[in-house]
């Protein structure tokens, strides 16, 4: 990838922006938790990556990318051999975007933009600007469509909720683990709908797809996918991972092969 920049690992500064530019990083390489004075925009080209707030986790893989706003603490975790870019937005252009993270997908006219921001040295006076400009425009008007994993407050929603961490294949029922962390299932139901904004069902599939993309990212088969995560057979791995992210697990990981 030519006009690459370096990224560092561990700014200098809590608000030390990172520079606009781009590197390949092999699977896992993490940045440590950190702010930017401006917004970042990051974008795995090749690969997926994990960006982690007090707020929870978002999963961004080859087709999305991670908006942060300025001054929000969070951390980078990257899976597979990731192609990563990173942009940074300006104050004055970042009112136009939302003011929590979130991810977006990309269309080809952003990752066209993107690509082109992070690949090339500005030729022009003000042609950097301009093409963030049509970024921000896209990004404004696209709808948000984050793999958000919220962290719960509540300490038997949180020590529910580790147990899954550690073991998302772990097949426990809400019973179960209402049993193991001293709560009732009823209570556990309802604190993942009053404090995460979701079913038990739905939180616990969204962690399994964030386990998967890292998986998938790194080479493992779907199949094997399928079993590491905790679905019972390919088929409703398959139609779980389709609905959440838009193509098969067979075709997203031939789109990152494509891509490298």
């Amino acid at each position: 990838m030519p006009e690459t920049r370096q990224l560092s690992p561990t700014p200098s500064a809590p608000d030390e922006p990172l520079l606009q530019g781009g590197a390949w990083l092999p699977h896992g390489y993490q940045l440590d938790p950190h702010s930017h004075l401006q917004g970042q925009l990051v974008y795995a080209a090749a690969g997926a990556l994990a960006t982690a707030t007090e707020r929870g986790t978002w999963v961004a893989p080859a087709n999305r990318v991670t908006w942060t706003p300025p001054r929000f603490a969070h951390s980078h975790r990257f899976y597979g051999r990731t192609d990563v870019r990173l942009v940074s937005v300006p104050l004055d252009l970042c009112g136009e975007l939302v003011d929590h993270p979130s991810v977006f997908v990309v269309s080809p006219l952003l990752r066209e933009a993107l690509l082109a921001l992070t690949d090339k040295p500005e030729r022009r006076p003000g042609a950097h600007r301009r093409l963030l400009a049509v970024v921000v425009d896209q990004l404004a008007d696209a709808a948000e469509h984050s793999l958000h994993l919220p962290e719960p407050r509540d300490d038997r929603l949180r020590a529910a909720t580790a147990l899954l961490h550690k073991d998302p294949a772990r097949p426990a029922t809400l019973a179960e683990l209402g049993r193991t962390v001293g709560a009732s299932e009823r209570t556990l139901s309802r604190l993942f709908h009053t404090e995460l904004s979701m079913s038990f069902h739905r939180w616990r599939t969204t962690l399994r797809i964030h386990h998967a993309l890292a998986h998938l990212a790194d080479g493992m088969s779907v199949t094997e996918t399928a079993v590491a995560c905790g679905w019972s057979n390919p088929s409703s791995f398959i139609d779980a991972f389709t609905e959440v992210i838009g193509q098969t697990p067979g075709r997203y990981q031939a789109d990152l092969r494509n891509r490298r």
